[in-house]
């Protein structure tokens, strides 16, 4: 399996992924839209968007998106996790660690000092993978949203 980093060229094999992972948290697919969504992100530098591929056949197997931010508090860039997705197929296969360790590597490679994520109180899975891959409960700060 290898990481790489996707650009514009990626969004055939990208977008799928993306789509299902929409569907997972109760999202239409919206195919059309949700290309153009990652196409932007990427055309104007808004997010690292990781591809785990097959060695042999080249098929994506998951994907990660970070979106770089800043800390006012810490003075140094972050990067938010937002979205991670693996094929039915490929789980088991430590696909999402390899994604995020990769991550991992190249944010310490560019000075980003902070990586977080949030996911849904109900996702066991997704919060077991976060703490075996180092990640804690900020207990800090508390965070909020508001739907515009």
């Amino acid at each position: 399996m290898r990481i790489v980093q996707a650009d514009v060229d990626h969004l055939d094999e990208v977008t799928p992924l993306f789509i299902k992972y929409r569907e997972f948290y109760g999202q239409p697919p919206l195919p059309e839209a949700s290309r153009r969504f990652l196409e932007a992100r990427l055309v104007h530098e808004q997010a690292i968007i990781l591809v785990a591929e097959d060695d042999d056949s080249g098929k994506a197997l998951g994907f990660c998106q970070f979106i770089p931010s800043f800390s006012a508090l810490t003075l140094a860039a972050s990067w938010v996790l937002k979205g991670i997705y693996v094929t039915e197929e490929a789980r088991r296969q430590l696909v999402a660690d390899k994604l995020i360790n990769h991550a991992k590597t190249m944010a310490r490679e560019v000075g980003v000092k902070r990586m977080t994520v949030m996911t849904g109180e109900e996702n066991m899975a997704a919060q077991s993978l976060y703490r075996s891959l180092g990640f804690s409960n900020d207990h800090d700060f508390m965070y909020f949203a508001l739907k515009l």
